[in-house]
């Protein structure tokens, strides 16, 4: 036994892909196995892009036995192994995306997705600038350990710990964790900009600077969620990246910035004015045209719906504005140079390449059509939404949302839509055929 324990410093590297949940799934495997991998790839079954959340291959897509569950050729993406500085010893990490064995990638890896609208932008002599915020909470490990029914948070029930937002103090409380996942950043090149104290207790909010490759800019969000996952539990808590973690408490967002840069580098959305150019508003349009089909993308678990409430910062509507937090798309008040879109429908449980790439293929589509988007609504826009604004409230009608888009077929593909419905309706019925707590409590012995 000894003799293993001493063998644990064998340098080792994790290649892994990130399917359509978002979750990652790869291989573990000797470090001196990188230059082949990085010249040949590495195979798995390419079924494994379309599992359900729990790892079950879909029933009606047929992606496994339906066609012998083949494998595809994953190949890797990042330049070279990076230090996975949470594991004890040499331990490294490459981050890859599925093809077919015959070199063409595969239609419904999320990567290959987003690469396929970037490559529209880069037809037209445009590319996207993207960063992105994502929210989390800190959590007691116990929660998971004991398998609490509600997870317990990190900080005592007082009304002097309760956080305040953008508190300093509670950023003092957390500091060895926050402190070890920036320097986690670092290693790995993710560029973490601000920590900020959120509304819920434990909850921050960590930008990523902005970077003009969105697929890297994905990539820097996917790997960012690895992080912090990982760093938690090295420090004994628990990371919730899930939309609403207490029912009573600020949910957790994903919310993307982007601009776009002409083949000059100059910002197409700037042209001297607040108000920004013709093109932002025709890109806002595209974006709220294709709201509603894309609702299943933003919130695509049952848990995502539970954020999506009137008054918490989390949109209902197919709306914009300026400087106003209660839309589902805002322009911020800055710079021209950094005149920019965000959007805010997302939560911190979606899958970032998915949300990249039908934010920006909405958008290049409403440029194209040159789309108006009505006027900017200003003050609390929760209060009476325009009925053609109102969205799906609910994860089954996000589902028929989606499956019915003729828009979102024709931006993200029949093949995508398809696989990504059919998903999200095996999920939704292996959810509908448990009992919650909660009707056990309130019927049984009663009706």
């Amino acid at each position: 036994m000894d003799q293993l324990n001493n063998n644990r410093q064998i340098a080792e590297l994790d290649i892994f892909i990130t399917d359509l949940n978002g979750n990652q799934r790869g291989k573990r495997v000797p470090l001196d196995a990188a230059p082949k991998i990085l010249q040949e790839g590495f195979k798995m079954p390419r079924s494994v892009v379309g599992l359900d959340f729990w790892g079950d291959d879909i029933g009606e897509a047929e992606m496994a036995l339906a066609t012998g569950d083949s494998d595809g050729v994953c190949q890797i993406v990042s330049p070279k192994p990076v230090l996975v500085p949470w594991e004890a010893g040499a331990h490294y990490q490459m981050l890859a995306m599925m093809g077919h064995p015959d070199g063409c990638l595969f239609a419904s890896d999320p990567r290959h997705l987003l690469d396929c609208v970037l490559q529209r932008y880069r037809a037209k002599g445009l590319t996207p600038v993207v960063a992105v915020e994502l929210e989390f909470y800190l959590l007691d490990i116990g929660s998971e350990r004991e398998n609490r029914p509600i997870p317990s948070p990190l900080i005592p029930e007082t009304s002097f710990a309760r956080p305040n937002p953008y508190a300093i103090r509670n950023l003092n409380r957390f500091r060895p964790i926050l402190e070890a996942i920036r320097y986690a950043c670092q290693v790995q090149d993710i560029p973490a900009d601000s920590i900020i104290a959120e509304f819920g207790d434990g909850q921050f909010e960590v930008n990523l600077n902005h970077v003009d490759d969105a697929l890297l800019a994905a990539d820097h969000a996917v790997l960012f969620k690895r992080i912090v996952r990982n760093v938690a539990r090295k420090h004994e808590h628990l990371a919730s990246f899930m939309a609403k973690t207490y029912g009573d408490e600020s949910g957790s967002g994903l919310h993307v910035h982007f601009s776009i840069l002409d083949e000059e580098g100059k910002n197409i959305f700037a042209n001297g004015t607040d108000t920004g150019s013709a093109a932002l508003l025709h890109a806002v349009a595209g974006v709220l045209a294709a709201m509603r089909g894309s609702m299943l993308i933003f919130a695509p678990h049952l848990n995502s719906w539970r954020r999506l409430r009137p008054g918490s910062y989390a949109p209902i509507a197919a709306n914009w504005g300026y400087e106003n937090r209660t839309v589902s798309v805002r322009i911020p008040d800055s710079p021209d140079a950094a005149r920019r879109i965000e959007h805010r429908v997302s939560g911190a449980d979606a899958n970032p390449y998915l949300v990249i790439a039908a934010i920006l293929s909405a958008a290049l589509y409403g440029m194209e059509q040159q789309l108006n988007p009505g006027p900017a609504s200003a003050g609390n826009t929760y209060a009476n939404p325009r009925p053609e604004q109102v969205l799906p409230t609910q994860w089954y009608a996000a589902i028929d949302s989606l499956k019915e888009s003729q828009l979102m077929r024709e931006l993200l593909g029949d093949a995508f839509v398809d696989l990504f419905t059919a998903i999200k309706q095996q999920e939704l019925d292996k959810f509908s055929s448990r009992i919650t707590d909660a009707e056990y409590e309130t019927y049984l012995g009663v009706v």
